[in-house]
């Protein structure tokens, strides 16, 4: 025997394309360990869509809710027959209907508590808030106020929240618009309390659980309280940052907002935990002060509202012990 033959002997070799007999024997165990790598592929991908799924679940059952809200809305509308201002007294009955839907669903799922409401006067004033990425927390303050208090919070809220169709209805007897300066200036005039987030849209987008205010440079709500001549109240929400954040939050996702005006990051999470909005003493009107002197003097005085009740960087987990904790 040649020493090639010896060697295709030795080694077992295909020979004319065809597998020997020992690796025949082979291939059922090679077969097998090919579909156990495909069954778990298979619940890795199950278990990737399944946690997919629950981030964006409790974001897109917001929506519905918001949704199912307005319909709620027209539905009142029909039945009794109303007609006029959205935001007058005819609607009380349908706005504390709609006011203890959201408080009741608040309490359940986050454990909503407001701390400070007796910081809030009964006349007029500009209540300046941190803007979460899903600011529900703003609509369980506006839907809390409505019941301890019978009286509306107005509120302004960026264009791009009346572009989505159908919703006019429940902004509308929310009373949150989009409003001149003029409309601002009169609605503190008569004596109720006006809602801004400085840091609007921009804030929910790029802020973080640094919880770190994103107002660019704005000082037109210290401008209106000075003409006004009205105390500004600072606001946050605890844990707000942990309920819902952000995806993309990147340079180039920064450019593109700033160009566009378009809140394109999705927001995920919806976890239940613990929310609880503080409320901070006023800031008197001081005809004394300039513009850009009381914006500086707000801000301070919402970060150390944040810094004494919020977790730096905020924690999730420490978040729902919160939820759970009496």
């Amino acid at each position: 025997m040649s020493s090639y033959e010896e060697v295709i002997r030795m080694n077992k070799c295909y020979i004319n394309g065809q597998p020997t007999m020992t690796d025949s024997a082979h291939l059922p165990y090679l077969s097998e360990e090919l579909c156990i790598l495909k069954h778990l592929l298979g619940k890795c991908l199950d278990l990737l869509g399944a946690v997919a799924l629950f981030i964006f679940i409790i974001p897109l059952f917001i929506i519905l809710l918001i949704y199912l809200s307005a319909l709620f809305l027209l539905i009142y509308q029909k039945t009794h027959n109303l007609k006029g201002d959205y935001c007058s007294n005819i609607w009380d009955n349908g706005r504390l209907i709609l006011s203890t839907m959201w408080d009741k669903f608040a309490r359940f799922w986050n454990g909503y508590e407001l701390h400070g409401t007796e910081n809030l006067p009964d006349g007029p004033a500009l209540l300046i808030y941190y803007h979460g990425a899903i600011p529900v927390d703003y609509m369980y303050f506006l839907a809390r106020y409505f019941i301890l208090k019978r009286r509306c919070c107005y509120s302004i809220a960026d264009d791009y929240l009346f572009r989505f169709p159908g919703l006019r209805s429940l902004t509308s007897v929310m009373c949150i618009m989009p409003r001149t300066k003029e409309e601002c200036l009169n609605i503190l005039k008569n004596g109720h309390l006006l809602g801004i987030s400085p840091g609007g849209v921009r804030e929910a987008l790029f802020s973080d659980e640094s919880y770190k205010l994103v107002w660019h440079k704005r000082k037109g709500f210290a401008h209106l309280a000075l003409d006004a001549k009205v105390p500004i109240i600072p606001m946050y929400t605890q844990n707000v940052r942990e309920g819902f954040r952000v995806f993309g939050r990147t340079t180039l996702a920064r450019w593109i907002y700033e160009y566009s005006r378009l809140p394109f990051l999705p927001p995920y999470g919806g976890l239940p935990v613990k929310f609880r909005t503080y409320i901070g003493e006023p800031i008197p009107y001081d005809p004394n002060i300039t513009a850009l002197e009381l914006a500086t003097k707000t801000k301070a005085a919402l970060q150390s509202l944040i810094q004494k009740h919020q977790q730096i960087p905020g924690s999730i987990f420490k978040a729902l012990m919160d939820r759970f904790h009496k």
